[in-house]
């Protein structure tokens, strides 16, 4: 087959600069061919090779005594006690969900959770995070029905429940929406299963669907920036199945049982030359390839697409060579592909034949560790003004601000969202969507996991630095409210273009945020991902590092809940109140200023409200929790009184604090708490004694939320406006 001159104009087609193809041609003495180039163009670009990020990775702390594996595997995998491990890991599927939101969703979740199953844990869970551009936006309603469907079409056929997440819209993501995807699994300590190759000689085997022409160029696609041809990119999304990923979950599963298997990497981003690269490397192990034996779907597949398609439900292992006709056995019997397609080498080259020629032949630790490492020019955010609340005049009253506020795309309930994901197939769903935290039983009991998603990224663009440690503290705060011991993260960096520096500004003083957050909060990242290049014609996202947590309970039967539970309890705020407006939901929505910096975060006082909160749970004092976050106050005790249909009688704002900074400010590191009247004093003594700040704020009762010296609101009204907005957009009835 003849094969394309390389010219600059072909390597630049292939994502790489004038330098970078100089590297190539230094580190090999020649000039590559072009299957070569395209091994090239996958291995060192942004999304497989990291090139403009790692160097500031390796500042986040990885390490704690629960962690068995950190970063730089398929997933993060912490030891939960008792043998068992929990394994799981976020990614991003932006790009090709933003042109084509079905295929792009579904093929981000069963990415994500094939890197959990190739660790050898079967998927327990889903989380996601859905940015989306403004609702009034053409593409929109188009864009949130599709990525909705997508996730659910994927997650709900394997067979997986869809736990939590977050839902967003913002004008920056109109031409680039964010499709960030978590899976979470359970396995056993002593079966955990890695990607590094060993052993000279064993065979390489291919298991899974066939090889098609789909997704070629995938992840380059998703390192490059977006303009108005990004429909011509349509190629480049890949199609999934579940139900083959279904098959070939039980298969995996059953070969790893029978001892089969050596190192597995699933194909994924760059497919199957950066799966058999990493198995490779990682083993300082060569490998030899003849693409003859790789089952293809479609006919005269060229060396060059076979090594870069993405086609789903894929998967790379090495096998011990005595196991081999038992593993093929396995495979045979679900109905998937099984095909030995190469062997380990102790050349330590990444030989690749095709017709019995020699396609490629390339130093093949060189082809991960000698990519490009930038050291990015970056500059830091400008401070941004503290909104004094004075200085802010309240265009309406309070309650007013409540029935308004409440039913904003920002603030509305996402249950047409998640109505659309299955949510307690397997049976083990404790807490459903809606909460501050899902929780999952783990197995029979009684440990359960608290898991979350969030980020705030309007604080990540004000200042990175506190947004970063916020997202974290969110996260922290939300497994916190249910009772979980919070383990780990998972992350999933998501920025605009790199080369740009204020935009690197950003992305450094998010990690600095969030590697701060983690070490005060004795929260570990174990696992991640970081997708760059997130815009379109120059106009770049909102910073937007999602933060997936992982905590523990100890007895799932006594995770607590947001709801009020009985009337004439004592509600109480933990916390500090200051009535901070800053990038405030209440100063944007309601007062139309979208600026000053954020709230700032105190992590001290995180970690102590919070071990504090997480006491009263498990003692039983507390009988409803919920942590205050976006709306502030009393958007999160209208969410309690929803959530019940029991009302609230609140007590006066303080003298002190203006009152819609009062109800409405975004201060941190606070709780609200119910408890018995009786018990109500004790506690509050306790925290004063424990230098808590807690304030007993109201009781609980009637059908109405009544602020003393406001007109009420009844919680139906509340629920009304809540539950209504999505609805209505998605059928057209608002804008």
């Amino acid at each position: 087959m003849n094969q394309p001159q390389i010219t600059p104009e072909l390597v630049a087609s292939h994502g790489l600069k004038p330098d970078e193809y100089e590297r190539i041609l230094k580190l090999i003495g020649r000039v590559p061919s072009f299957t070569e180039l395209g091994i090239f163009s996958a291995m060192w670009n942004e999304h497989c090779s990291y090139k403009s990020s790692r160097l500031h990775l390796k500042g986040l702390p990885t390490k704690a005594p629960w962690v068995i594996q950190g970063p730089g595997e398929n997933a993060g995998v912490i030891d939960i006690g008792d043998g068992q491990a929990v394994v799981f890991k976020m990614e991003s599927h932006n790009h090709p969900s933003y042109i084509e939101p079905y295929q792009g969703a579904t093929t981000g979740v069963g990415g994500i959770l094939r890197d959990v199953f190739t660790m050898g844990a079967r998927p327990i869970a889903c989380l996601n995070a859905l940015s989306f551009g403004a609702p009034e936006h053409p593409k929109t309603r188009h864009l949130v029905s599709g990525v909705v469907a997508g996730v659910g079409g994927y997650g709900n056929s394997f067979g997986v429940p869809t736990v939590g997440g977050q839902v967003r819209f913002h004008t920056r993501y109109d031409g680039n929406i964010l499709v960030n995807a978590m899976a979470v699994g359970l396995a056993e300590t002593t079966k955990i299963f890695y990607a590094a190759a060993s052993g000279v000689n064993m065979p390489i085997v291919y298991l899974g669907s066939k090889t098609g022409r789909d997704g070629i160029h995938g992840a380059s696609m998703a390192s490059a920036e977006f303009d108005d041809d990004s429909a011509e990119k349509r190629p480049t999304v890949q199609v999934g199945d579940p139900f083959a990923e279904k098959l070939l979950l039980e298969a995996c599963l059953e070969i790893m049982e029978a001892d089969c298997v050596i190192a597995i990497q699933d194909m994924g981003a760059a497919g199957l030359t950066c799966s058999a690269v990493e198995m490779g490397a990682k083993g300082d192990l060569g490998v030899d390839l003849d693409l003859d034996a790789v089952p293809t779907r479609e006919t005269g597949m060229s060396a060059y697409e076979m090594m870069l398609s993405e086609s789903q439900e894929r998967m790379l292992m090495v096998l011990k060579p005595e196991k081999e006709k038992e593993a093929e056995a396995i495979f045979r019997k679900w109905g998937l592909d099984f095909a030995v397609v190469g062997y380990t080498t102790p050349s330590k080259r990444f030989v690749v034949k095709h017709g019995g020629d020699v396609m490629a032949d390339l130093p093949i630790k060189e082809l991960g560790d000698e990519a490009p490492l930038y050291d990015r020019p970056h500059v830091a955010s400008a401070p941004l003004p503290v909104i004094h609340a004075r200085d802010v005049a309240a265009p309406m009253t309070v309650s007013a601000a409540l029935e308004e506020l409440i039913a904003t795309p920002e603030l509305c309930s996402k249950r047409w969202v998640w109505e659309q994901y299955d949510h307690v197939i397997l049976g083990n769903t404790v807490q459903r969507p809606g909460g501050d935290a899902a929780v999952v039983r783990v197995q029979d009991g009684p440990k359960g996991l608290a898991l979350t998603v969030d980020v705030t990224p309007r604080y990540c663009e004000a200042d990175p630095c506190q947004g970063g440690m916020q997202a974290v503290a969110e996260a922290w705060r939300n497994i916190t409210a249910v009772g979980g011991r919070p383990l780990a993260i998972t992350d999933n960096l998501n920025f605009g273009n790199p080369e740009r520096p204020e935009i690197m500004g950003q992305f450094v003083g998010c990690l600095k945020g969030i590697s701060e957050a983690c070490r005060a909060l004795d929260f570990p990242v174990v696992s991640g991902n970081v997708s760059l290049y997130n815009e379109t014609n120059g106009r770049g996202i909102l910073p937007t590092p999602s933060i997936g947590g992982v905590g523990l309970l100890d007895d799932f039967t006594k995770s607590a809940t947001l709801a009020f539970k009985v009337e004439g309890e004592a509600i109480l705020l933990i916390g500090e109140t200051h009535g901070w407006l800053g990038q405030s939901v209440y100063l944007r929505d309601i007062c139309g200023r979208e600026e000053g910096a954020p709230p700032p975060v105190d992590l001290a006082a995180e970690k102590r409200n919070g071990d504090v909160v997480r006491g009263m749970i498990h003692a039983g004092t507390a009988t409803a929790v919920h942590d205050i976050s976006d709306g502030g106050l009393l958007i999160a005790l209208a969410e309690m009184a929803m959530a019940s249909g029991i009302g609230a009688q609140l007590l006066a704002t303080p003298a002190a604090i203006v009152p819609h900074a009062y109800w409405f400010g975004e201060d941190q590191a606070r709780y609200l708490v119910t408890v018995r009247a009786e018990d109500a004093g004790r506690v509050l003594a306790k925290m004063k004694g424990a230098d808590v700040p807690c304030l007993r704020i109201g009781t609980t009762g009637g059908e109405t939320i009544a602020i003393s010296g406001e007109a009420p609101v009844s919680i139906a009204s509340l629920k009304a406006g809540f539950e209504g907005w999505f609805p209505a957009y998605m059928n057209g009835s608002v804008a």
